[in-house]
């Protein structure tokens, strides 16, 4: 039983913890760069009061997916006004913006030589910029991972970049800043922190501690999602689903993910659609596959009691196996409305490509079985 685990230095979670950054942002640089999403007039009250601390702050605004050229261009900006510290409010892509401009300030060579996949996946030389990433959505978990998911237009594929050093300094997680969210997106990133969960939970690299954080996020999750997604005012539902996200963030930092995220790599390259929507469309299918496959080929392999444990916390039926596992996620991508692959412009066509290059994706590498071009084709069949 050999395992490592790390997350942020410190994490402040609580309704109103955010009121915290401008201080903390304060202690940690003089020159603020912050990130914010496509209207900077959200976050006006944080802007406002760092102003007030004579911290007038570089802003960045983030409207679309982080393409590697666009960070590139704000990197070289935040550079030229001397910025010393990073703060990132907003959804997963402003969050893994921030990481990114965090990280690559100090470090001076080309992006693609840090990038995995389609560059060379070179360490970073020097230590990112002091970093605060606090959450606008629940899902991804961005403020406690070891990586940036950035879109490579060129290659038509999000990859990543990657350090243990890219965690954020301090995570504040404000469910109150996700009240605003509205019901599609909490839906999409709601089931991106499940999908999270569940594949850190089955994954070859999951450990105690990975798993203990897994059991309680899947717990809120569960009983959080729907309840959020029908009420978004609702701030015990918004807060049950900041803590799964949270725990789902440190728990793929530590154990990593699977065939879900695999896909969801190529295809929110190449095709327009939420990540969370695009994972929750592939989720009961994965399943489906992954379970089919060990129990043909590694029977004995932990992840089969996990699916039962996940459906039993899933369905709140202590009797439940796998296949009532499935079931409840079916039944949850419907209540929301979650579009099946076809509606985003997935065709039987493009099935070799993503397959292939699923197979080759960084975040394949948790999934519990190694599976075969025909089941991975069989996914995508399935999630159309």
């Amino acid at each position: 039983m050999n395992f490592q685990f790390s997350t942020a230095p410190k994490i402040v979670f609580g309704a109103d913890s955010s009121r915290s950054i401008p201080a903390h942002a304060a202690a940690m640089g003089n020159n603020v760069c912050l990130v914010t999403g496509k209207s900077p007039r959200r976050v006006q009250w944080l802007i406002k009061i760092l102003q007030e601390k004579g911290l007038d702050p570089h802003i960045i605004s983030i409207s679309q997916e982080p393409e590697t050229e666009l960070i590139a261009n704000h990197v070289a900006e935040a550079r030229a006004k001397g910025c010393d510290v990073v703060v990132a409010v907003g959804g997963g892509s402003v969050l893994d913006a921030g990481k990114a401009i965090a990280a690559l300030i100090p470090n001076k060579r080309d992006l693609l030589d840090y990038l995995e996949v389609v560059g060379k996946g070179m360490p970073l030389e020097e230590k990112p910029l002091p970093l605060i990433a606090a959450p606008t959505t629940s899902g991804t978990g961005s403020e406690v991972t070891t990586n940036a998911v950035l879109l490579c237009a060129e290659h038509k594929v999000k990859v990543s970049l990657r350090s243990a050093d890219m965690i954020a300094d301090l995570a504040v997680v404000d469910p109150l800043l996700t009240i605003s969210a509205p019901p599609e997106v909490t839906a999409a990133t709601g089931l991106d922190a499940l999908t999270q969960l569940m594949e850190s939970f089955v994954s070859k690299f999951s450990s105690p501690m990975t798993d203990a954080l897994c059991r309680e996020g899947l717990k809120h999750g569960a009983q959080s999602l729907l309840k959020a997604y029908k009420d978004g005012q609702n701030a015990e539902a918004r807060t049950g689903m900041a803590l799964a996200s949270l725990f789902s963030g440190i728990t793929l930092a530590n154990a990593k993910l699977g065939a879900v995220h695999g896909f969801a790599a190529p295809l929110g390259g190449e095709f327009k659609a939420p990540h969370g929507a695009v994972c929750a469309a592939l989720l009961p299918y994965v399943m489906e596959v992954n379970i089919r496959a060990l129990k043909n080929r590694d029977p004995q392999n932990p992840a089969l009691n996990a699916y039962d444990e996940t459906a039993q916390i899933l369905t709140g039926n202590s009797s439940a196996i796998a296949a009532d596992g499935i079931e409840w996620v079916k039944d949850v991508c419907a209540a929301m409305k979650i579009p099946g692959l076809r509606e985003i412009g997935v065709q039987e066509r493009d099935f070799d490509s993503l397959a292939s290059k699923a197979a080759r994706a960084s975040s394949m590498k948790g999934n519990p079985i190694e599976l075969t071009k025909q089941e991975l084709r069989e996914i995508l069949t399935n999630a159309l």
